[in-house]
């Protein structure tokens, strides 16, 4: 338990500064759709624009954030070496990027659809450049078990975001698009001068043998990468196309808004995923390591459904954080839930892979889910709208999700303790459908308290079966 312990902690902290942030991030969501009316399409411009810049974080890092890991762990490989070519390679790539679309910023505005405000894309182009170059000092201090610099440049960044939105959308009353990538443009560029205790920590001198190796490990990331976030984000990127015109910016607002409720599933995977990466290729020499591996995937699966219940449990309270002229995409909510948690088992179930160097396995397995996910886009989203999107997340996740674990079995194989997940998955699911059959016409207050007598009933059994009071630091005493 010493070593989920240690995990544990980690997460904590990487958690705290996620769903901290997050939660004040979400401020930013009643406050652009409170000031851009779900009519004028400015939510979706923004939803968008976003999409693309999550694809571009992943080209632009091409693999290196995992390659780094597993280099720097490596017997035989300099640390700082290790380091220093993954910050002149991507810094390198980054600044490419950037000059390169600014020179071209007129075609490339115009091919997105955003010819009358190229200023749009080029902010966007600088911001996600500087965005991937810093992922290597944040991923240098993940390695350093630095969590707490960590987690207070994160929120640091969001608080001055937050600060600024409210200055310009609300003192200053300059509700506009621009500002909202004009002042994430001047947030990021800042927290880079954070970094200099990091950046000055090596020679910036480039091994280029290493980086070769480097490299072949990493494409096949590269990837996956692409894959994966291609299933988080390309309904948004085609959407508009499908549907088009000024509606499709219209529904796609009211879609990205929702989402945003069910972002707290992505929380807890990037939290996770934040100390798990270090924390799977740290310990791979230790015999009990598949056993740890098993444990966190249950742990894992568990607080997931019941950050699942949480969330459907108390939506009469959440939906409050969008305004009410988007409330009619509330119900894709649970379904989106569904797919990040697919997500995050397929992430979990990614790394024996990645531990016998096989890394263009998750390519594949990615590459499956993708286009399955594409094909329901393309096939549903002119008939049924933005729930053809929510349904392709839960298809494609699904399809990476099960080829990892059958193909894992064979390669890497894990005794993952499926009886014990399968009767929480189906608990959850008694659960969830129990809350949706409460008459909607009851009282706000009514259904509140039922949904939390069952969420208790579920943490009662998290309890009794597998976390027991007794185990607990200081409170423990109290149950024993």
């Amino acid at each position: 338990m010493g070593k989920l312990g240690s995990l544990a902690k980690d997460t904590a902290i990487y958690g705290l500064s996620s769903i901290v942030g997050r939660f004040l991030n979400y401020l930013l969501v009643p406050l652009y759709t409170a000031k851009l009316a779900a009519a004028s399409g400015g939510y979706g411009v923004i939803t968008e624009v976003y999409s693309y810049v999550a694809l571009l974080l992943v080209l632009l890092t091409f693999g290196m954030e995992t390659t780094f890991f597993r280099f720097v762990n490596k017997e035989g490989e300099n640390p700082k070496q290790v380091y220093a070519n993954t910050l002149i390679a991507v810094g390198g790539v980054a600044l490419l990027f950037a000059v390169a679309v600014l020179a071209l910023i007129g075609p490339i505005s115009t091919a997105m659809g955003y010819a009358e405000h190229p200023e749009f894309i080029g902010m966007m182009a600088v911001c996600v450049a500087i965005d991937a170059f810093q992922c290597v000092p944040f991923a240098y201090l993940r390695y350093q078990r630095r969590p707490i610099k960590f987690a207070a440049l994160k929120l640091l960044f969001i608080v001055m975001n937050i600060a600024l939105n409210v200055l310009f959308f609300v003192v200053l009353n300059r509700a506009d698009v621009f500002y909202a990538f004009a002042i994430n443009l001047a947030c990021t560029a800042s927290i880079t001068f954070l970094f200099l205790p990091e950046l000055t920590a090596v020679k910036w001198r480039l091994d280029r043998a290493l980086l070769r190796r480097m490299l072949k490990y990493s494409w096949p990331i590269l990837v996956l990468g692409i894959a994966g976030i291609l299933n988080q984000t390309v309904d948004k990127m085609i959407f508009p196309h499908l549907i088009g015109g000024h509606e499709g910016k219209v529904q796609l607002g009211i879609y990205g808004a929702c989402v945003k409720i069910a972002m707290i599933m992505a929380m807890i995977t990037q939290a996770f995923r934040y100390a798990y990466e270090p924390f799977v290729f740290a310990g791979q020499k230790n015999r009990d390591s598949r056993e740890t591996y098993a444990k966190a995937m249950k742990y894992f699966i568990i607080f997931t459904l019941l950050a699942f219940l949480m969330v459907m449990g108390y939506i009469d309270v959440l939906k409050h954080i969008i305004a009410p002229g988007y409330w009619e995409g509330l119900k894709v909510v649970p379904i989106v839930m569904a797919a990040e948690i697919m997500m995050g088992v397929y992430f979990n179930l990614s790394f024996w892979y990645k531990l016998i160097d096989k890394t263009i396995w998750g390519a594949w397995f990615s590459g499956a889910g993708c286009v399955t996910l594409i094909a329901v886009n393309v096939i549903f989203i002119p008939h049924f709208g933005y729930m053809a999107c929510a349904w392709a997340g839960v298809a494609g996740y699904g399809t990476a999700m099960v080829l990892s674990y059958v193909v894992g079995q064979r390669h890497y194989p894990i005794a993952y303790p499926l009886k014990s997940i399968g009767i929480y998955v189906l608990l959850a699911a008694a659960a969830y459908t129990a809350m949706s059959l409460l008459p909607q016409d009851w009282p706000t207050a009514a259904r509140l308290g039922l949904n939390t007598v069952i969420i208790a009933l579920f943490i009662g059994y998290i309890v009794k079966k597998d976390l027991p009071l007794s185990g607990l630091p200081i409170v423990g005493k109290y149950f024993r």
